[in-house]
């Protein structure tokens, strides 16, 4: 991998994802909108199908031997070692009840290590975008992109604290662990899915947890968080995406959070 691969490839995830995103609008508050209910009852809809092939679309256009995970299409092989990881509306519950703090997110593998990530916050124009040793960027509406950090925030007792749903720490047997971080920091709400973990790149919030998260949900927000001084981990304290579980933190308070964690 060179810089100048990843930067052509940034540039079309960027603009792909801003594409895709433009798409489900078509569909978002719209009274007509069909939600199906998948087997492990989350819901779908003809806009995650479309904006997902869409984005196949053209990344494969351009990098035919890139491989691609999304979540509601098969697999495509590839030969390049990079591996695009898709999640064309990160937040469907939130979509199909016209709430707009959805996103449509774009990561990317290179031999198996998340290299770049983009997320694409339709209904708000935001958007959040890294490639590794490229530094953190947002942008809202037409305004040019500008670096972003993670807050300066010490410690939990001063942070704001996201997840994307209360229910989901139950689910895994972990409720006592959303109870004590909710004890713990200054303020917690559920502006979760991808939005949350854009609020912590952008030092908006100082910690974001989910109990339950797909690899798609984690392989674009990794490299955001971390170009922009943070961390993500599961909730062992690795730095992986592929654990089924996340925690993005500003780093400072990290280790308060494992510890609340581990604690039984």
């Amino acid at each position: 991998m060179n810089d100048s691969e990843l930067k052509v490839r940034l540039e079309l995830g960027q603009a792909a994802a801003r594409e895709a995103g433009r798409l489900t609008l078509e569909f978002f508050q719209r009274d007509s909108l069909a939600v199906e209910w998948k087997a492990d009852a989350s819901p779908v809809t003809i806009a995650d199908r479309r904006a997902e092939q869409l984005l196949r679309d053209r990344l494969s256009a351009a990098f035919p031997d890139d491989a691609i995970l999304g979540e509601e299409l098969p697999d495509r092989p590839g030969t390049s070692g990079y591996r695009w990881i898709l999640d064309p509306i990160d937040g469907t519950k939130s979509f199909i009840h016209g709430v707009p703090l959805y996103g449509t997110l774009v990561g990317l593998e290179f031999e198996s290590q998340p290299v770049l990530g983009v997320i694409e916050i339709p209904a708000l124009d935001e958007r959040a975008f890294a490639a590794r040793g490229q530094g953190a960027w947002y942008s809202k509406g037409s305004a040019p992109p500008r670096r972003v950090h993670v807050s300066p925030t010490k410690t939990l007792a001063e942070s704001l604290f996201l997840t994307s749903e209360v229910a989901s720490f139950g689910q895994r047997g972990a409720a006592a662990v959303y109870d004590r971080l909710q004890a713990a920091c200054r303020l917690s709400r559920t502006w979760g899915d991808c939005y949350g973990y854009l609020m912590v790149a952008t030092g908006r919030a100082d910690l974001m947890v989910d109990p339950i998260m797909n690899v798609w949900d984690a392989a674009a927000v990794s490299p955001i968080i971390e170009e922009a001084g943070g961390t993500f981990t599961d909730w062992q304290g690795r730095a992986t995406i592929n654990s089924g579980e996340g925690i993005a933190t500003n780093r400072q308070i990290l280790a308060e959070v494992l510890n609340l964690l581990s604690c039984r």
